[in-house]
């Protein structure tokens, strides 16, 4: 069964950006010992991903390289006008998160869905009931302020801690399972 997962990366006081969308913080950590492996075995049962236009315009700018995730369908939630890399499979759309998570799930063909980068999609994903798994990397840093992980209106309820390792330079990988996810 296809599910949803929030694979992200938080300071300890809980925020995935600075306020003005920065990563150095988060940069200045790559390559920690287990983050390759880890990264690796999550997307290689990712069949989709979705993403809105800030994550998606911070991956054109940042990767000089090409579109990160070539052989995956890629949507991104977006009002805008955005150009496509040559060769992705990159679809905009716009709308309730709960009006396309069936065509996520048909598109990913049996593979899970990636809610990539901002919290305000993720949240929208928690609201509607459709997030299954929070991956919560947490980096010892504390930003003071900034993109909040989950900027929820309502609590989401009791979450189940369903593995916890400690990787390097002390970042600790958390998988979180959601219960009202359907």
């Amino acid at each position: 069964m296809t599910e949803f997962h929030y694979f992200v990366a938080a300071s300890i006081d809980g925020f995935i950006a600075t306020d003005d969308h920065g990563l150095s913080w988060l940069l200045a950590f790559d390559g920690f010992a287990g983050s390759e492996e880890s990264y690796a075995d999550f997307i290689a049962d990712i069949g989709c991903v979705v993403m809105g236009a800030q994550t998606y315009r911070w991956l054109r700018e940042n990767n000089s390289a090409a579109w990160p995730y070539p052989d995956v369908p890629s949507y991104v939630f977006t009002h805008q006008e955005l150009s496509v890399p040559a060769g992705a499979d990159v679809r905009f759309i716009r709308g309730p998160v709960s009006e396309f998570t069936e065509d996520f799930a048909a598109v990913a063909q049996g593979k899970n869905v990636w809610v990539l980068g901002g919290g305000d999609l993720a949240a929208q994903f928690v609201a509607a009931g459709s997030l299954h798994e929070l991956v919560l990397s947490v980096i010892p840093v504390v930003l003071g302020s900034g993109r909040r992980l989950l900027p929820l209106t309502a609590p989401s309820g009791d979450l189940t801690l369903s593995r916890s390792r400690v990787l390097g330079r002390g970042v600790v990988e958390n998988r979180y399972r959601f219960h009202e996810a359907t």
